[in-house]
Order: structure tokens, then sequence, then C-alpha cells
């Protein structure tokens, strides 16, 4: 095996034994998620998500809002439509308690409302009700005149008329920093669920003649740890199963509002700075600089007319560069070495001293053409040759090989 291969296999063994001890301590120090917000997001134990989907199934639209509640006056009105708070985590300020009040009025309001949990009291005493909480004596909750069964939810947080509408202004728009609740007509109230010794755990108020605000105390009923192991599913989804086609969902004071993307972030930045404005400059310019030098405006220019040498163009370069370089005197020795070449036996190689077998050549050739050949070409093989002697030596070669050629 190659040391490579050795080594990847070793660090291939080391990852897959990080990985699993790194997932054997995840698994034995599995930290409990301290998430206790009842948002439709979330399905931890305490979060709302099987509420949401369950109300999907059943063919009800849920529409999360994560915006503040001062817009819902842009929620379109609609006969068939709930606003629904579930045990806020951050407190509503006073104007913000009036746009939900708003929401469910009898003449303009543009839905109904529901609101669950202690926390959501403030909004509550707007109607005339309030919650209190019995930590040690919690009951389960039944439909009035069912007793209640080994499933039945469990609360512990109820219900109780209050005569107080003063709602805290955090944002201090005016000097007392409260805001006084309207207190709307309420022509019929019917009661959904009670516990033990005629505590009301949840109303539904009928207000004018078309709107219904729903109010429950506890909010442990509309989790995710309640629906699975109590009955807590069809006494929820009844408040909203054939009464509602669309359940809107307050997720901004969850902790869940609309914070944007980074794309609209810096979109609207560069609108309103002077440094975003020239980018966009800048952005202008190259784009137009680049689509410019990319567009041809007539027909393409001739190009160089360019033709390809002879051979006879070749053949002086290459004399040239053989003059530039004096080799006149390696040239031919080649040419003399090549008639070697041809007149020696097959088979065997050209050893001899080039000069001594120009004379031993001398003596074999019988002609006189051939011998003048031969003294011509042992005098072009001296060195300082001049460039004419090549062509002289190629001459005196071919003489000697018609002389001596079989």
């Amino acid at each position: 095996m190659r040391p490579r291969t050795e080594v990847l296999l070793g660090l291939g063994g080391f990852a897959v034994l990080v990985a699993l001890v790194t997932a054997v301590g995840q698994s034995r120090n599995r930290v409990m998620d301290q998430d206790f917000r009842a948002s439709t997001f979330s399905t931890d134990p305490a979060g709302a998500k099987a509420l949401s989907d369950a109300l999907e199934r059943v063919g009800v639209t849920v529409a999360r809002f994560r915006r503040r509640t001062r817009e819902l006056r842009d929620v379109p009105r609609g006969p068939r439509q709930t606003l629904l708070i579930i045990q806020p985590m951050m407190g509503f300020t006073g104007p913000e308690a009036d746009a939900v009040a708003q929401f469910a009025a009898a003449d303009r309001g543009r839905g109904d409302l529901v609101l669950v949990g202690p926390r959501s009291q403030d909004l509550m005493r707007c109607f005339g009700w309030a919650t209190h909480s019995q930590f040690l004596d919690s009951a389960a909750v039944s439909s009035p005149g069912v007793g209640a069964g080994p499933r039945s939810p469990w609360a512990r947080h109820f219900l109780l008329a209050s005569t107080d509408t003063l709602s805290v202004d955090s944002s201090r728009v005016n000097d007392i920093g409260e805001v006084r609740c309207a207190r709307p007509s309420v022509r019929a109230i019917d009661t959904l669920l009670v516990a033990s010794g005629g505590r009301i755990e949840a109303l539904r108020l009928h207000i004018g003649e078309t709107r219904q605000v729903t109010l429950v105390a506890d909010d442990n009923l509309f989790r995710n740890r309640s629906l699975r192991s109590s009955d807590a599913g069809p006494i929820v989804l009844g408040l909203f199963y054939r009464r509602y086609e669309r359940v809107i969902v307050d997720e901004f004071h969850q902790g869940h509002g609309d914070s944007g993307s980074l794309f609209d972030a810096t979109f609207a930045w560069s609108r309103r700075s002077p440094w975003g404005w020239a980018v966009w400059q800048a952005a202008v310019v190259g784009l137009l600089a680049l689509l410019i030098g990319a567009i041809r405006f007539g027909a393409a220019s001739s190009t160089i007319p360019r033709q390809r040498r002879s051979s006879t163009e070749h053949v002086g370069a290459l004399a040239t560069a053989l003059a530039a370089a004096k080799g006149h005197d390696t040239a031919i020795a080649l040419v003399v070495q090549g008639l070697r070449r041809r007149l020696a036996p097959a088979g065997f190689g050209v050893r001899a001293e080039m000069h001594g077998w120009l004379n031993n050549l001398e003596h074999n050739v019988s002609s006189s053409r051939a011998r003048a050949a031969v003294r011509s070409l042992q005098a072009l093989t001296r060195p300082g040759q001049p460039g004419t002697g090549v062509l002289e030596a190629a001459n005196a070669v071919e003489d000697v090989w018609e002389e001596l050629r079989p």
C-alpha cells in the first residue's frame, strides 16, 4: 500500500471517530430547550405548532401576523376570520391594546378576537374580564354540563369579572402613561369551559350583531404538550372549526417580528443615504461602459492579409541563419558525410577520418571528372569556407556519386 493511501485512510478513520464521539457526547449532554413561547412556529412541548397544523388539516387557513399591532388596520375585513393572541411574551402598549379592541369593534371591526392566557388580561380588561391564578389548586376543565374525564385538560388560571379598564401605555404618549379602554357593549355571554366550584375557564362575548370575543384564561390548553397528552385538542379546535375560515395568529408579541431580509435592508439604506446613491451611480456608469464596449457599430473591420511563405523563402531564411551562425563548414561536412553513408557497404559503419577517406577515394575513381570533384571536396573541407562553398560541395558530391553509384 502506498504511503499516500495509508495517510488518507488514517485521516478518514480519525474523522469518523471524531464524529462518533461528538454524536455520543451530544446525545448524553443534550440541553433541554427553555423556549416557553406559545408560538405556532415552535414544535417544542411549550409551542403551539400542533394547533396551526391541526387547523390547516381541517381546512382553516392560518396566517401568521408578524407586524406591529397598529398595522391590523391594513388587514382586509372578513366575516369569518379571527385574531388569535396566545400568551404574548411582550406586553401591549396603550395604542396596541386599542388597535386590538378596534379589530373586533361592533361597527367597523375586521374580524373576531380570541385572547388566551393570563398575559392577555390587559386586553381582556377592555372587555370587562381578567384572570386570576391558583397555582396550588389546579382543576380539570370541561364543557358546561359535562363531567371531567380522565383525559380532561387541567388549568390553574380562571376568569373573573373586572371593572378595571386601565391599560398601561409604556410609550408614554401622554402625561399619565395610561390609556383607558372604551368597553364595548356586550349583547350576550356564552360559557364555554368550566372547572369545579363554578370557576370559569373560557367565555364567548357577543359584541353587537356580528362580532365575538373569546376569552380563555389558561394558555396550557393551546400548547403542544396538552394537545398531545389530553383531550384539549377537540376542545380547542371546537373554538375555530366550522366557525372561521381564516385564523390570524399574532406572532409579533412572541418575538417573531418581520425583520426583513439583508437585500431589503441594503436597498432601503441605498435609497436614503448619499453613499448609497453614489454606489448606484457608479453601478450605472459601469453598466453603460460595459454595454458601449460590448456593442459593435457597423460592419467588422477587415484584417491585415497574411500570406504563407514559399519554400524558397524558407530556404533563404535558413541560409541567412546559417550564415549568421558561421556554419558553412558544418554544412559542408554534413554533405560529405552523406556521400560516405551512400557509398559505404551495407552493415558497415563510417568510422574513418574524413580527410583520409577523401584521399583513398581519390585513388579509387577512374575518371578525371570524379578525381577533380574529390580534390574539390578535399579543399572545401578545410575550415573557413565561404557561403558559396556549400553549393560547390553539393555539386562535387553529385559528380562523385554519378561516377561511383552502381
